[in-house]
């Protein structure tokens, strides 16, 4: 009888409390390469991504590629991707896949298999996901997670201005959205007490009161959040503070300019990543 996976939640929380809450956002956009000297082409995706991964490696929770970067390059820049992912995955660095993927029946089970299936050539430990078509969309994601030890971070409060457009509006319950998506993430994780669920939500660290103001604290106390907007946005370990009060022992801090821009020496970067996560233990 095969032992069964350790739970991502699980994982993740033992990273945070041995390295600390800093997740560092891989976004090799063609003008970062271009201020590292690095051709905005798939040999210099590789060379950016393998420094970045030397970099952070024992420094940070995580890692998270954002994957449109990679893709826009085509096959080759996929290909980049694969190998960022597999390498981290040798050096014992949990990553967070960036690709915001959300539809229905067979297509959300083809996502789900493309990253989270052990062995898939882009499998990543958790990936963000998109709720937007109906929190039950998500349900083949949920179960391959669950199967395989793996974890979701749902989009429910981001940090551009337009999202309160949809995640505030109220449903036929007269319930917000983002506290919907909340709730459905604290069963669809069904943690147990004490351990940090490995259905986890997307929250951006310049959304104001609205974490606390719409309730998903107390919808979603296990969920661990995944936080944006920390840095070339504006917020800080203060706003990390005000923002989610009570859980801000549960946020990752995603960081991706603020750390990037210390590249391309190698031990710029190591000594940024180091301050960073200092700065938000």
């Amino acid at each position: 009888m095969s032992t069964p996976p350790v739970p991502f939640g699980r994982r993740l929380r033992e990273e945070v409390a041995a390295r600390g809450r800093l997740v560092a956002g891989v976004d090799p956009h063609a003008a970062l390469l271009e201020s590292w000297g690095l051709e905005d082409g798939p040999e210099g995706l590789r060379a950016f991504s393998r420094t970045v991964l030397e970099a952070v490696t024992g420094q940070v929770a995580a890692i998270k590629p954002q994957s449109a970067f990679f893709e826009r390059h085509g096959s080759a820049g996929v290909a980049v991707l694969e190998e960022l992912l597999a390498a981290a995955r040798a050096a014992g660095v949990l990553t967070i896949l960036d690709v915001k993927r959300g539809d229905i029946g067979s297509t959300m089970t083809a996502y789900a298999q493309a990253h989270l299936l052990p062995g898939a050539p882009l499998e990543a430990d958790a990936i963000t996901v998109s709720p937007y078509l109906g929190t039950g969309s998500l349900d083949p994601a949920t179960e391959l997670a669950r199967q395989h030890g793996k974890g979701l971070f749902l989009l429910a409060l981001t940090s551009n201005p337009d999202g309160p457009q949809v995640q505030h509006a109220r449903t036929a319950r007269d319930t917000p959205v983002a506290l919907e998506i909340a709730r459905h993430a604290e069963r669809a994780g069904a943690a147990a007490p004490g351990e940090w669920s490995s259905i986890g939500l997307v929250v951006g660290a310049t959304v104001g009161d609205a974490y606390r103001r719409l309730g998903l604290d107390a919808a979603a106390p296990s969920a661990p959040l995944l936080a944006p907007g920390v840095g070339a946005q504006g917020a800080g370990p203060a706003e990390i503070t005000d923002v989610f009060g009570e859980r801000a022992g549960q946020v990752l801090v995603s960081v991706s300019r603020g750390l990037l821009s210390a590249g391309p020496d190698l031990g710029a970067l190591r000594e940024g990543a180091s301050e960073l996560a200092a700065a938000h233990r």
